[in-house]
């Protein structure tokens, strides 16, 4: 089998894999702002259940994880297929540093800007849409790329569970062709090439955001 033959499969495992990283992405972010900012700012008990939740996927590893959501839930009377399984189990893992991402970047604002919103009469939801977040985003920003990147590379995993994503198609191949370089070699550049396009995006987004503070009269120089 010629590389020419073989790129059809890997073009569509490629396909999955972006599907699982568009999916998983969104749900990594929103997961991770609402813990991040609910650990800062609510109650003790939704704290304590947020940093159960936090604690436990980051100690724990991903593709048990996986394995859990996938095998095991279904004895509990939840059973996803293996793509959602795989999204859902990359992303609240993603999520869970997402959220000390947001937690620390916000606890990075001065506290003369809360208490300059206080004066003004904002509430805390103005505080923390206006004045607080806008300003944590600059700092998170490049953790947060980083994360990215780490989801990208997680999404490998659910080869594991039978779905049928780049690196699934590139291990059928090798073992069908014995051509393991070649593959393999193949899929180490499309995972960096993805890499770096993520890297690209998460910089251009950090230089609009730093644009925007400065206009915004929210940062110095």
């Amino acid at each position: 089998m010629t590389f020419y033959e073989m790129l059809p499969l890997l073009l569509r495992g490629l396909g999955v894999t972006l599907l699982i990283v568009l999916l998983a992405l969104p749900i990594s972010g929103l997961v991770g702002f609402l813990a991040g900012i609910t650990r800062l700012y609510a109650g003790w008990f939704l704290r304590s259940v947020v940093v159960v939740y936090i604690e436990f996927f980051r100690g724990t590893s991903v593709l048990i994880q996986l394995y859990w959501i996938y095998f095991v839930l279904p004895f509990l009377g939840v059973s996803l297929s293996a793509v959602s399984a795989g999204v859902l189990a990359i992303g609240l893992n993603i999520g869970a540093y997402v959220a000390e991402v947001v937690r620390g970047a916000l606890l990075t604002v001065p506290q003369g800007q809360s208490d300059a919103a206080v004066a003004l009469n904002f509430s805390a939801w103005q505080r923390l849409r206006y004045i607080l977040l806008p300003q944590a985003l600059a700092n998170m920003l490049p953790s947060l790329g980083n994360l990215s990147i780490e989801l990208l590379k997680a999404t490998s995993l659910v080869s594991l569970i039978t779905v049928a994503d780049l690196t699934y198609q590139a291990k059928a191949l090798a073992d069908l062709t014995l051509q393991v370089g070649l593959i393999f070699g193949t899929v180490l550049l499309i995972y960096f090439f993805l890499a770096q396009l993520l890297a690209a995006l998460f910089r251009a987004l950090e230089k609009r955001v730093g644009r925007g503070l400065k206009r915004g009269g929210l940062q110095g120089g």
